[in-house]
C-alpha cells in the first residue's frame, strides 16, 4: 500500500518510514504541510499518517484542507495531544483514527492495516437514499429535495453512518466507535450536539423528519413517520 507521512521529527520520521518500508508498504515522507497537501490532493494513496505538530501549516489544517479538496483517504493523526477535546477536534477535521505518542510501532502497523482494508468508495454503493435525502460517497456531498445541504467533516461521517443503517436502531456505542473511533464512552454530549446540528439541515423545512430519536436506545434514519 501507497502511504503519506507528514512528521517533522527526523528520528521518528526514518523510523516510521523503515517500519511501513519492512512490512512491504511504499512511503512518501514530508516534514512539512504545504508538501503534504500538494502529495495528499496529487497522487492517490490508501492512508494518510499526519503529526498535528508541526511547523507553519499544522497538521490539522493539512486535514482540513484535504478534506475540503474532496480527499477521502482515511487519515491517522499522531501526536502528543492526549486529551478527549484534542482526539474530537482531531476526527471533526477530518481524522478516522488517532494515536498519541509514545506509540508502539507494531500498533501503528496494525491500524494502518485496517484502514487499508476498507473497500474504495468506487466499490459497492456510492450513493445513498433515504426517501428524498440522497448522499454521493464520491463527491462527499448530501441533498434532500434537490437542495444542497452543507456538512462538516463529522457531520457527514455520521450522516453516511446512518444511511448505510437506513431503518436500523444505531446506538450511542456504534456512533462513538464507528464515527468517532472511541473504543470508550468519554461522558462527553458529542453525539447529541452533532445529531442536534444534523437534524437541523437535514429535516428543518421539510414535512416529514428523516432521522429518529429512539427513546433509551439511540437513532434511526428512515422516510416513514
Amino acid at each position: 500500500m501507497k502511504i503519506l507521512l507528514l512528521e517533522d521529527d527526523a528520528a521518528t520520521r526514518e523510523h516510521i518510514v523503515r517500519s511501513l518500508t519492512q512490512a512491504g508498504h511504499v512511503v512518501d515522507a514530508c516534514s512539512e504541510g504545504r508538501e503534504a497537501i500538494f502529495h495528499a490532493t496529487g497522487e492517490t494513496y490508501g492512508v494518510l499518517i499526519v503529526d498535528r505538530m508541526v511547523p507553519a501549516i499544522d497538521g490539522l489544517s493539512v486535514v482540513k484542507a484535504v478534506r475540503a479538496a474532496g480527499v477521502s483517504t482515511p487519515v491517522i493523526f499522531l501526536t502528543a495531544m492526549d486529551g478527549v477535546d484534542d482526539r474530537v477536534e482531531g476526527l471533526e477535521a477530518g481524522g478516522d483514527d488517532y494515536l498519541v505518542k509514545p506509540f508502539a510501532m507494531t500498533e501503528l502497523l496494525a491500524r494502518v492495516a485496517v484502514l487499508g482494508r476498507r473497500p474504495p468508495l468506487g466499490e459497492g454503493l456510492t450513493m445513498l437514499r433515504v426517501g428524498d435525502l440522497e448522499l454521493d460517497r464520491l463527491k462527499r456531498t448530501a441533498t434532500r429535495a434537490g437542495q444542497r445541504i452543507e456538512l462538516q467533516a463529522q457531520e457527514y461521517k455520521l450522516l453516511e453512518y446512518l444511511m448505510q443503517h437506513v431503518g436500523q436502531i444505531v446506538t450511542r456505542t456504534m456512533l462513538l466507535e464507528n464515527v468517532w473511533s472511541f473504543h470508550f464512552d468519554p461522558r462527553t454530549n458529542v453525539i447529541e450536539s452533532h445529531m442536534s446540528r444534523l437534524r437541523s439541515k437535514v429535516d428543518r423545512g421539510f414535512a416529514t423528519d428523516l432521522i429518529h430519536t429512539v427513546r433509551g436506545s439511540g437513532y434511526r434514519i428512515d422516510a416513514g413517520a
